[in-house]
């Protein structure tokens, strides 16, 4: 029988709490008094580890963006070696294959804490900034003819907005008719 997992540390039940709170009512609604009580600690416990609004919703972009890199990272790391390893991956990520797809938990509270970040100080998202242009860079790299290449990303990036700010829905057969294009624009790559 395995044992039970230990309880998460202040600091992450603290950014636990505030990412619901910025999921439910957006960046109005997260006060250091409101993540404090959500995380069940003291505003002092919250302050020692948060100094200000600034470095809690600092701290949930650089959390988020650690794990969008290690995913990202995992799913190049699922795919076959070889040139387009890295647009494959954008691909599966893209329509459903990894734990961070459009309409997953943890893509939705990702999208949820950049918008308030972007909404509250655009400045903040630079650790986002950081990782979304070395997996671009890494795309570039690839081998993939470079309009190929960006193609594949800036459809990936569109089908992540459209899903953010319910712009569009597609159907399962528009879905697989775009994916089936991504793929054979990447085959027909020379």
């Amino acid at each position: 029988m395995d044992a039970p997992a230990p309880p998460p540390d202040v600091r992450t039940r603290i950014l636990d709490a505030a990412e619901r709170i910025v999921q439910a009512r957006g960046v109005n609604g997260l006060t250091l008094e409101s993540a404090a009580r959500e995380a069940g600690v003291s505003k002092g416990g919250l302050l020692y580890h948060f100094a200000s609004k600034e470095a809690l919703i600092g701290g949930m972009l650089d959390r988020l963006a650690a794990f969008m890199a290690e995913s990202f990272d995992g799913c190049v790391a699922r795919q076959p070696e070889g040139r387009g390893r890295v647009a494959r991956a954008m691909i599966a990520w893209a329509f459903g294959e990894e734990e961070t797809s459009p309409g997953s938990e943890p893509l939705d509270r990702t999208a949820a804490v950049c918008l308030a970040a972007f909404h509250h100080d655009p400045a903040l998202l630079d650790p986002m900034r950081a990782v979304t242009s070395r997996i671009k860079a890494q795309l570039l790299a690839d081998g993939t003819p470079a309009g190929a290449a960006l193609a594949i990303l800036t459809s990936t990036d569109g089908l992540f907005m459209a899903h953010v700010f319910g712009l569009y829905h597609h159907t399962e057969a528009e879905r697989a008719a775009l994916r089936a294009t991504l793929e054979a624009l990447l085959e027909a790559a020379p």
